[in-house]
C-alpha cells in the first residue's frame, strides 16, 4: 500500500478481500458480500472508479436509511417463455442483477434469445460488468437502464434536473479476444465523476454542469452541496433523447417505474435501477462470416492515421487496457474517498484496529 499522502493503491486481491470483510461485518452471508467485492473491484479495475469501492459509503447509508436491503434477491414475477420479469426487492443490485442476468443467458442459450426485465433493485454498478457476463457466454447483449426518481440531469433545453444518468450499454464477443464494448452514462459525465473529482478538488470538463441558477460550470461541488445544480446530456440533443427513451425501456418497459413528482426518492442514497436486456445467440444467425466481418472492421478503422499521439481505440480497448495496467500496478484511490471508506467499514462493524493499519 502506497504511503504518498494524495493516495492509497492496493493490489486488486487485497481490496477484494477487504470489501468482502466490510460486508460480512455489515451483516452480508458470504456469498452475497463475494458478489458486491467482485463487482465494485472489477469496476475499479476497468478503470471506472465511480461505480468501483467509492460506492461503499453510499451503500452504507442506504441500508441505514432503511432503502436497500441485505440478504434479499429477486424474485421472478412472470416467465413468458423468451421474456422474463424480475422484482428485485431492494436487493444489492450486484445480487439481483447477477440473478437476473444468469436467467436470461439460460434462456437465450436455450431459445437464441431472451429479454430480461429487472426492476425495483438497488444500484446495479457498472452495466459493462452484466454485459461483460453475456460476452462470456458468447452472447450478444443490450442494456437500457434509468434511476428511478433520483433525477440529476437536466433536459436539452431545460434548467433543472428531471431525470437520472439512465446508462446504455451494449456487447458484442470475440473469441479469444477482448469483446467489444460500449457502456456510457447519457450525461455528459456519470455522477460518479463528478464525486471522484469533488474529492480530489478538481474541476470537470467543459459542458458537463450547470449550476443552480442554469448557468454552465465546471465545478463539481454543485453535485454534491446545496444549492444543487445539474448534468447535462451528452451530445446536445442526441443524448438526451437516448436518455428518455433508457427512461422508458428501461423503467417502464421492465415492469418498474419512471422518474416524476409521485417518485421521487427522498434520498441521493436510496439509488433504485431498472434495467430491460435483450440477449441474443450470434449463432442463431446465418451469419458464418460475422467474426471476419467484425475483425475486417476493427482493423480498417484502426488503420486511419492518427490524428495526435492518442492511439486509435475501439469500444472496450480502454477498459482492458486499464485492467491491465491496474492488475500490475494496484488500484489507486484518492485519499478523501478512501478516509470515507474507512468510515463507512468502521460503521459497517469492522473493528478500529483492523482499519488501523489501513489509515
Amino acid at each position: 500500500m502506497s504511503s504518498e499522502s494524495h493516495e492509497r493503491i492496493l493490489p486488486a486481491g487485497e481490496l477484494h478481500e477487504f470489501v468482502v470483510r466490510l460486508w460480512r461485518c455489515a451483516g452480508s452471508a458470504e456469498a452475497e458480500a463475494r458478489l458486491i467485492a467482485d463487482h465494485l473491484v472489477s469496476a475499479n479495475l476497468a478503470g471506472h472508479d465511480s461505480h468501483g469501492v467509492g460506492m461503499i459509503p453510499t451503500y452504507i447509508r442506504s441500508i441505514a436509511g432503511g432503502h436497500l436491503q441485505i440478504n434479499q434477491h429477486a424474485r421472478l414475477t412472470k416467465d413468458a417463455g423468451a421474456v422474463l420479469t424480475f422484482d428485485g426487492q431492494k436487493a444489492f443490485g450486484q445480487v439481483a442483477a447477477r440473478e437476473a442476468i444468469d436467467a436470461g443467458i439460460e434462456r437465450a442459450q436455450r431459445l437464441g434469445l431472451a429479454a430480461v426485465g429487472l426492476h425495483n433493485s438497488h444500484h446495479i454498478g457498472r452495466i459493462g460488468f452484466w454485459a461483460e457476463s453475456c460476452a462470456r457466454a458468447g452472447l450478444v447483449s443490450f442494456h437500457f437502464v434509468n434511476v428511478t426518481g433520483d433525477p440529476m440531469v437536466a433536459p436539452f433545453g431545460g434548467s433543472d434536473r428531471r431525470f437520472g444518468t439512465n446508462p446504455f450499454c451494449a456487447i458484442f464477443p470475440r473469441p479469444g479476444r477482448a469483446p467489444l464494448l460500449l457502456d456510457f452514462a447519457t450525461s455528459a459525465i456519470a455522477f460518479g465523476k463528478t464525486r471522484v473529482a469533488w474529492h480530489k478538488g478538481v474541476p470537470v470538463q467543459d459542458n458537463a454542469l450547470i449550476d443552480a441558477a442554469g448557468q454552465a460550470t465546471n465545478d463539481p461541488a454543485v453535485m454534491h452541496e446545496a444549492p444543487y445544480g445539474s448534468l447535462l446530456p451528452f451530445g446536445l440533443h442526441k443524448g438526451y433523447a437516448l436518455a428518455a427513451m433508457c427512461e422508458i425501456l428501461g423503467g417502464a418497459l421492465s415492469g418498474g417505474r419512471t422518474t416524476y413528482t409521485e417518485t421521487l426518492q427522498t434520498s441521493h442514497d436510496a439509488i433504485f435501477n431498472c434495467m430491460t436486456t435483450i440477449i441474443l445467440d450470434p449463432q442463431a444467425f446465418d451469419a458464418p462470416q460475422m467474426q471476419a466481418e467484425a475483425e475486417a472492421f476493427v482493423e480498417w478503422v484502426k488503420a486511419s492515421p492518427q490524428s495526435g499521439d492518442a492511439a486509435i481505440q475501439v469500444p472496450g480497448e480502454w477498459e482492458e487496457s486499464n485492467r491491465r495496467h491496474r492488475e500490475r500496478n494496484g488500484i489507486a484511490i484518492d485519499r478523501s474517498s478512501w478516509n470515507e471508506i474507512l468510515n463507512a467499514a468502521l460503521e459497517a462493524g469492522v473493528p478500529a484496529d483492523e482499519l488501523a493499519r489501513y489509515r
